[in-house]
């Protein structure tokens, strides 16, 4: 019988970290667990701990959280099958009906004629009859004849390439499609042995944004409905509002495909998107209803003239969800982050059932990745403005200490960001980009960090980029922890969760925290500083030391593990 090691991909050499950590999962799975928890720094290549297990059971689906690693994963490593989004392919369907040639994708895709907007299925009107019918393009998976002559959907090309290999890689949110919708029409190829999950202290985050839904004023305002009508905090009036709100889009979607000008000139991305309203707030109306006892209505957002701006619906409790999308036989959890005991509680998984890895050090150098607790003040609810002020002055010295490098601040929130950079010297402000997913200048993520990376002295400073963003090499050479990021307990999830699970809040912040001091470090040659300014992150750490996995221990200046004397 061969090893796990043995499966290790040949055209690359293990280190021997990685033989460590292959060893010690293989000596769990062995001793008869089926889920394996495994917490393994950045740098370790937990890509190729994934592809060896993968290629040891011979078949497997990875996952993982953003279309960046999965690009990784999938150039590393041929033999992992992409499954990607429908915004990323070309519709065909659509291509047609504007008198695109089939070669001009890119020209397609840049005016959004992506499968994301146009219908698999529709209805048509057969001698005065309404029928369903499928798109031309679109292939069944037991007719895929791949590189065919015939032209085929480009989306469901991939995925059901991807069904049919041994070895795929998806992002969450396509395979929780999968699991939850595909079970009976793709019941002969979901029969994977192993399913390894990387990123794995996402998943919360995952299963809220597949299953949790907002409401927007936008969706109020074109379904033409009065919000003063429905109470907002009481589940059964929500329920009537989603109800209203899939009942408006339904019968728009009906007045849009009956209506003369469709008939002549289909506008499918309307439509599309008309579709995809519907389904959000139809699904959602399904999920509270058999579920409201588990769902959380989060305070309603209305803006400083008492207009209604948002309101978020969100599951509490994650394990039904976690039983239904991870039914597979053998699972592997990896994170940089993630402790044991904390990802037991919060997915109700029975710890005596889950093995826990945790690989003893980092592959980084203490000396590269230095932590300074400077515990300028304590940050939090009770704070006076004269701690705020204290921090910022110490945010202006190190900058100024770092004039000549690029760097990275994290704190808490934009309205926090904006108050920092307000208080620097006009030197320093000067050098400051507020960076967060979406931006008042319109620009995005990714602009504003390769606008950073044209500036020899430019400094980042957010609430949102405490991990999926690497600046490595100079892009950052100093990192400046502002405040803790506790979540938002001005969120009545927030307060209910910790209630219920006595860890997940404790837990939810030091990932972030141990993620946000990952950021500039990202290779064996890689080197940055960090700075801690807010005395809460020194009181965090000494509390949670239990949860704190190991390879942080050198840089945090843990002399022991939990338990050992």
């Amino acid at each position: 019988m061969t090893t796990v090691l043995e499966h290790f991909p040949e055209e690359f050499e293990p280190r021997q970290i990685q033989k460590d950590i292959l060893y010690g999962i293989e000596q769990q799975l062995n001793s008869g667990y089926k889920i394996v928890v495994l917490s393994a720094p950045t740098g370790v290549g937990k890509s190729l701990i994934a592809a060896t297990l993968a290629r040891y059971y011979g078949k497997s689906f990875v996952i993982t959280a953003s279309k960046q690693l999965q690009d990784q994963y999938s150039k590393d490593l041929k033999f992992l099958n992409p499954v990607k989004g429908k915004s990323n392919f070309a519709c065909l369907k659509l291509m047609e009906h504007q008198g695109i040639e089939r070669s001009d994708l890119k020209q397609a895709i840049q005016k959004g004629l992506t499968c994301e907007k146009g219908l698999c299925e529709e209805t048509v009107k057969i001698k005065g009859k309404e029928v369903k019918e499928s798109c031309k393009f679109k292939p069944k998976i037991g007719e895929l004849q791949p590189n065919s002559k015939n032209p085929q959907c480009f989306y469901y090309e991939q995925k059901y390439l991807a069904l049919l290999s041994d070895h795929s890689i998806w992002n969450y949110a396509a395979y929780f499609q999968l699991m939850r919708f595909g079970r009976k029409a793709y019941a002969d190829y979901i029969k994977k042995p192993i399913a390894i999950f990387d990123e794995a202290h996402k998943i919360e985050d995952q299963i809220i944004q597949f299953i949790g839904v907002d409401i927007y004023s936008g969706h109020i305002t074109e379904c033409g409905i009065d919000v003063k009508s429905y109470s907002l905090d009481e589940p059964k009036l929500v329920l009537e509002l989603l109800d209203d709100l899939a009942k408006s889009y339904s019968q728009q979607i009906k007045n849009l495909q009956e209506s003369k000008k469709f008939q002549q000139n289909p506008d499918y991305m309307q439509l599309a998107r008309l579709e995809s309203r519907y389904e959000k707030m139809a699904n959602a109306h399904v999920e509270l209803e058999l579920n409201k006892e588990n769902f959380v209505l989060n305070d309603p957002y209305f803006d400083e003239r008492g207009n209604f701006r948002s309101l978020s619906i969100k599951p509490l409790d994650i394990s039904k969800y976690v039983k239904a999308f991870f039914d597979i036989d053998i699972q592997i959890f990896m994170s940089a982050t993630i402790d044991k005991a904390s990802f037991c509680e919060n997915t109700s998984l029975d710890p005596s059932t889950v093995a826990f890895v945790d690989t003893p050090k980092s592959p980084f150098l203490p000396d590269k990745r230095r932590i300074n607790f400077l515990n300028v003040r304590k940050l939090n609810y009770s704070s006076s403005r004269d701690d705020e002020l204290a921090v910022i002055s110490k945010i202006d010295d190190i900058l100024t200490q770092h004039a000549d490098e690029r760097g990275l601040i994290l704190s808490s929130s934009e309205k926090k960001c904006v108050d920092i950079r307000d208080h620097l010297s006009e030197k320093n402000k000067c050098r400051i980009r507020i960076c967060h997913s979406r931006n008042e200048n319109g620009m995005t993520q990714d602009e504003v960090i390769q606008e950073h990376a044209m500036d020899e002295n430019g400094v980042l400073l957010s609430s949102s980029l405490w991990e999926g963003v690497d600046l490595k090499d100079d892009l950052s050479r100093f990192q400046i922890i502002a405040k803790v990021p506790y979540p938002n307990l001005s969120e009545k999830r927030t307060k209910i969760k910790m209630q219920k699970f006595p860890l997940w809040y404790k837990s939810q912040t030091l990932v972030k925290l141990l993620q946000g001091f990952g950021r500039s470090i990202r290779s064996e040659q890689d080197w940055a500083v960090t700075y801690v300014l807010d005395t809460a992150a020194d009181d965090l750490l000494l509390q949670c030391k239990s949860m704190v996995p190991k390879s942080y221990y050198d840089v945090l200046g843990f002399k022991s593990y939990p338990g050992s004397s």
